[in-house]
């Protein structure tokens, strides 16, 4: 089985930030780099080249394979921003009402900027999104 190449590791966050030559971009990354830190209560970790995540996931499969992955995270790509929440943003359909102008995917919120939507949905969002996979893991160990 392939292993999983976006892997948790050392390098700077901040370094990486300010990396980011678009100045609107590099601003809009701090300025989610800080929500998701007070959201989360967690320290921001590098995970791959271009993928900053907060706290730690075991994620398991019904065909058994697992990895870790973080609970909620974010990329600044160059065609937008891109939100990841573990779990998944069927979850969140009820706390995504007003947040602004976005796309969606599977598990990823995309915006062009953090203009564009109200930080406070955002919020919301992160917070809701933590407390289901909560829930989920805790249904999880007492299915063991």
């Amino acid at each position: 089985m392939a292993e999983l190449k976006t892997k948790k590791n050392d390098a700077s966050v901040v370094k990486f930030l300010k990396s980011i030559t678009e100045e609107q971009k590099r601003k809009d990354s701090f300025a989610i780099l800080e929500i998701m830190k007070q959201v989360t209560g967690e320290e921001p970790k590098m995970w791959g080249g271009a993928i900053v995540g907060f706290g730690d996931y075991t994620y398991k499969y019904e065909s058994g394979r697992e990895g870790d992955w973080f609970v909620v995270g974010f990329s600044p790509r160059k065609q937008n921003m891109t939100l990841y929440f573990c779990g998944g943003l069927h979850m969140l359909t009820d706390a995504m009402k007003g947040l602004g102008k976005f796309k969606t995917g599977k598990g990823c919120l995309y915006f062009n900027s953090i203009m564009d939507i109200d930080v406070k949905v955002l919020k919301t969002m992160l917070k809701k999104n933590s407390e289901n996979l909560k829930k989920i893991i805790k249904e999880r160990k007492q299915a063991v």
